[in-house]
């Protein structure tokens, strides 16, 4: 009867943790799950795409997450599975070559959008030529985040962080004027 009764008290004092351990993932997701949805955003242009990535990043993140040590932020942690998830399910969508009829193919541009709205679609799609460590450290760069965090979240040293901002800012720069010169010449 005792060892019944031992038994009991430990499988309720593991729900009591686990739960605990539920409800603390559950709050340091909701008040970072922009990450995630950024992430989804510049590396996958297709909405279906977006919403299996975002998926299988909860799916990774819930996984590791009894493996967070605290050690860093956790939206420091949680750019690191997400961007790490995002592109291995790239490498994994990568298989397939051919592009999916989506909405996109079968609008008619609406010529009274903001220009803001137009620069900002601009960007991203200027961002999403970059090579994928090269999205990553712009993403992260664009979040406020210090040399030091996008060093700790790619990996990369932090003279390695800096030297491959200033090209990439130049990269950009050189699409974002093809670009706008591009839609001058169309609407001329």
């Amino acid at each position: 009867m005792a060892m019944l009764l031992l038994i009991s008290n430990n499988d309720q004092i593991c729900r009591t943790m686990s739960d605990r351990l539920k409800d603390s993932f559950v709050l340091q997701i909701n008040q970072n799950v922009g990450i995630a949805h950024k992430i989804c955003r510049l590396y996958f242009a297709d909405a279906d795409d977006r919403d299996d990535a975002m998926q299988e990043m909860m799916y990774q993140l819930w996984r590791s997450y009894k493996a967070f040590d605290g050690r860093s932020k956790f939206s420091t942690w949680m750019y690191r599975v997400c961007l790490n998830t995002a592109l291995t399910y790239k490498r994994k969508d990568k298989k397939e070559k051919y592009e999916l009829l989506s909405e996109k193919h079968d609008q008619i541009a609406d010529s009274s959008a903001a220009h803001k709205d137009e620069t900002i679609s601009l960007l991203f799609d200027a961002i999403g030529k970059l090579s994928p460590l090269n999205k990553a450290i712009t993403l992260l760069y664009l979040e406020d985040m210090s040399y030091e965090e996008i060093s700790s979240i790619t990996g990369l040293g932090k003279s390695n962080v800096s030297v491959r901002l200033v090209r990439i800012k130049k990269e950009l720069e050189v699409e974002m004027k093809k670009k706008i010169k591009s839609i001058e010449d169309v609407n001329f």
